[in-house]
């Protein structure tokens, strides 16, 4: 699933210039990371993607997700639940309800599709039940169906939104630091998951992240932000020490100590044709 994104602008009501002009095109099938200091502006670029947070009003942007307009000139188009149906939002803190058993919280991502009743009574038939089952044991965690979300690890909840937005038939998933609270094993687990999605299933994943090494690791083309605006958009391979000075200023340091990892391989040729033919057309 494509995006599309044009002279994307917003300002807060402190005044905060929040996103800088931002145009971007992203095809069908890419695995991309956001890479940025706290405050660059990655969770807010999520959010108008996803339809949650309009654009500065009266202003020329434009959002499109697979031709389908999310909104234009700062202003949230009215079909943008059909078109929502079709994203997927993994959260940092899962967003799961707690007292829930697992297999329904994952079921939740099917609520779009029902009649009101039946996703007000909470009644899933049985061919529902067996696509979330075979969503958790992509995810490794069917075992723990049964279970409230609350008794899981931090790593195996995530793993639940994950299958969630596998029932929901997402063909574009945002992902706002969906590892900044896990451990290294936990997140690597995560990360896996998501490559595979994308590798499988082609879906398109947009992924904020904290962690550089993981960047470079999983995703083969990196957009970094900084004070809202885009400075770098390219292959991972060419994200530069000085650059990643530029993005986290005192913490560099420390980040480039920690990154030893191999590049990531090149995007597979349909990919790279289809990110170059939609730059190249915009």
């Amino acid at each position: 699933m494509s995006l599309h994104i044009r002279n994307l602008n917003k300002h807060f009501g402190n005044g905060r210039h929040a996103l800088r002009d931002i145009n971007l095109n992203i095809a069908q099938g890419e695995m991309v990371a956001l890479l940025g200091a706290s405050g660059s502006g990655k969770s807010t670029l999520l959010r108008h993607i996803a339809g949650l947070m309009p654009a500065d009003a009266n202003s020329d942007s434009v959002i499109e997700i697979n031709g389908q307009c999310v909104q234009r000139d700062g202003r949230i188009q009215r079909n943008v639940r059909s078109i929502r149906a079709q994203v997927g939002f993994v959260f940092q803190q899962f967003n799961l309800v707690s007292r829930l058993p697992v297999i329904v919280n994952v079921l939740v991502g099917r609520l779009h599709g029902m009649p009101w009743w039946r996703s007000w009574l909470r009644w899933f038939n049985h061919q529902e039940r067996a696509l979330a089952l075979e969503a958790l044991t992509r995810v490794g965690i069917a075992d723990c169906s049964a279970q409230r979300a609350s008794t899981l690890s931090g790593g195996q909840q995530q793993r639940a939104a994950i299958a969630r937005t596998l029932v929901q038939g997402a063909r574009l998933v945002l992902a706002d630091e969906p590892i900044a609270s896990l451990d290294p094993e936990s997140s690597r687990k995560v990360m896996e998951i998501l490559a595979r999605i994308n590798r499988e299933d082609r879906s398109t994943i947009v992924i904020s992240l904290h962690q550089v090494d993981m960047a470079l690791r999983y995703c083969p083309r990196i957009i970094a932000l900084n004070q809202g605006s885009v400075v770098f958009d390219g292959p991972a391979a060419k994200l530069t020490p000085q650059l990643i000075r530029q993005l986290y200023g005192m913490q560099a340091d420390e980040i480039l100590h920690g990154i030893d990892v191999p590049q990531p391989a090149a995007m597979p040729a349909p990919v790279r044709w289809a990110a170059t033919a939609v730059a190249q057309a915009a």
